[in-house]
């Protein structure tokens, strides 16, 4: 089994962001530890999507976007003059809320079309394929179809492969935006061991609106919100057991316990 690389710590400094005039975000200040997973919790439209885009450097694809602050990879600007965007979503990899394999590829095509798209190198693709989808907990379902096409897969499915995919780069982070929200209970409780079993090689932020999930998977969890037309921001950051069971800001506690949102 080919090497992997190390978890590393991620960060943001200041990060605000707009979209045309509009301020959608405000001042964002985290840290995600190397090997730890954090959930991003917080209403819709708050701006927690946003953010996690603007980790590696997604949001640049919007055009009417604006970003201010850094981002650091253990400690390098991922904004600054060393990093294209390229290398940056190599190293931090992502997975959507809907599964996107690319339809017309087969199962082990689409673990490899990231490598081939982004020009790398690749040396035994075999062993690479079976390595990705085991860690994404899908080999034993797949082994024997790898040259069906990816659209064959149930959804639960779909999105497995797709973890699998960002997992063939062998990203430092991975960052998850909402990945079981389209999913039935058990391909979500498939994929949260999953989440568990990643943390222990890489670092891993998730978007979620599942308070139980929340719970379930992560270290810690930020609670993100946007009152009265104001630009999102984050209004408490801690261990996910301290958010859940004894939030400092009211407002946090209104929200985990169902009040709002």
């Amino acid at each position: 089994m080919s090497s992997l690389s190390t978890a590393s710590t991620l960060s943001s400094e200041d990060i605000s962001v707009w979209f045309g005039e509009r301020q959608v975000l405000s001042d964002v200040n985290l840290t995600f530890p190397a090997n730890k997973v954090t959930a991003l919790i917080g209403p819709s439209g708050c701006g927690k999507s946003t953010f996690l885009r603007t980790l590696n450097r997604m949001h640049e694809l919007i055009p009417s976007a604006g970003l201010s602050g850094s981002v650091f990879l253990d400690g390098e600007d991922i904004y600054g003059e060393d990093f294209d965007a390229v290398t940056v979503r190599i190293k931090i990899g992502m997975v959507f809320q809907k599964p996107n394999p690319f339809p017309t590829m087969s199962i082990k095509d689409n673990i490899l079309s990231g490598l081939r798209l982004s020009g790398r190198k690749i040396g035994n693709a075999e062993e690479l394929v079976e390595t990705s989808l085991r860690r994404a907990s899908i080999w034993n379902e797949v082994k024997d179809r790898l040259n069906d096409q990816a659209i064959s897969l149930s959804g639960g499915q779909q999105q497995r492969l797709c973890i699998a995919r960002s997992l063939a780069m062998d990203p430092e982070v991975l960052l998850m935006d909402e990945p079981c929200s389209a999913l039935d209970p058990g391909s979500t409780r498939r994929i949260e061991e999953t989440i568990k079993e990643l943390s222990s090689s890489m670092t891993i932020v998730i978007v979620t609106h599942n308070m139980q999930q929340a719970q379930r998977v992560s270290d810690q969890t930020a609670f993100f919100l946007a009152d009265d037309n104001t630009p999102g921001g984050v209004v408490e950051f801690g261990a996910t057991e301290q958010i859940f069971n004894g939030p400092i800001d009211q407002r946090t506690n209104d929200y985990v316990n169902g009040h709002f949102g």
